[in-house]
């Protein structure tokens, strides 16, 4: 552990472009002090009263799925505000909310595997959501991510990798050129889903909560339905999250287009290469 790489740098300095830059080249990128040490507090107070289950490979790792309609602030850090602005320079003005999800790393816990998330053609795992060409997983971390309490892992650039041993399907114990990201709690760690990540094991006396919430762009689809929200169930959502809650299966294509279509637009910001040039 003492030898492994750290990425410890101070993500306040990074700016918007940076920002951008740091998740589209190198897969990840930290959002520093998102939360406050009282929305911690009251996350804490309501992640206590969640009915969890062990994972397969441990009962130190306890999950609970889908918790975007539990309400209270957990459902309303859905729409956290310097979350969603940052994710509108990334993707657009559509955002999609397409999972969220609950996960208690506790002493003992060995470890997630290096994998990724996104797999084009679906799987058991991820079912058809992780099929999206690009989606963005949140992970807001509700404890300080130390070098022995399960900090997250992860293997840059490996998303933009064309080899075989990037096949998002395939799953690694280690990769010699993983790096370490320790974060405070009240930060998050974004992830492209296809870049390998995981996180190391929990040898320490405390255990590591986080609560992981997924988005998309609005034109990224799945290439297989998924399931729709239950209309009952948005009709509880606050205002303020409401919107987010759209079709998972919206996407934007023409299978039909032209090679020359009529009014074809002159610029294009969220692809200008000086994109990472922002402040």
């Amino acid at each position: 552990m003492q030898q492994q790489r750290l990425d410890d740098r101070d993500w306040s300095k990074l700016t918007l472009g940076e920002r951008i830059r740091q998740i589209e080249v190198e897969g990840y990128v930290v959002l520093p002090d998102l939360l406050t040490a009282e929305q911690i507090a009251g996350l804490k107070v309501e992640t206590a009263r969640l009915e969890t289950r062990a994972v397969d490979y441990s009962v130190h790792q306890q999950v609970r799925p889908a918790v975007q309609f539990v309400g209270g602030a957990i459902t309303e850090l859905i729409a956290n505000p310097p979350t969603i602005a940052f994710l509108r320079e990334l993707f657009g003005d559509e955002i999609v909310l397409m999972s969220y999800a609950y996960a208690r790393s506790e002493p003992g816990h060995p470890g997630i595997s290096l994998h990724a998330d996104g797999q084009p053609y679906g799987s058991k795992i991820f079912g058809y959501e992780g099929s999206c060409p690009w989606l963005v997983r949140v992970l807001y971390y509700l404890d300080d991510l130390t070098p022995d309490v399960s900090p997250f892992r992860v293997v840059p650039h490996s998303h933009l990798s064309m080899h075989r041993d990037a096949n998002p399907y395939k799953r690694y114990e280690a990769h010699p050129e993983e790096v370490m990201v320790p974060v405070k709690a009240g930060s998050a760690v974004l992830i492209n889903h296809r870049v390998f990540h995981g996180n190391f094991p929990n040898t320490g006396s405390r255990a590591r909560e986080l609560l992981a919430i997924a988005y998309r762009p609005g034109w990224a689809g799945p290439v297989a339905e998924v399931a729709l929200w239950d209309p009952a169930d948005l009709e509880r959502l606050p205002d303020a999250v409401r919107p987010l809650f759209v079709d998972r299966n919206t996407r934007h294509w023409d299978f039909g287009g032209g090679n020359k279509p009529a009014n074809m637009a002159r610029e294009a910001l969220g692809m200008n290469p000086s994109r990472w040039e922002r402040v």
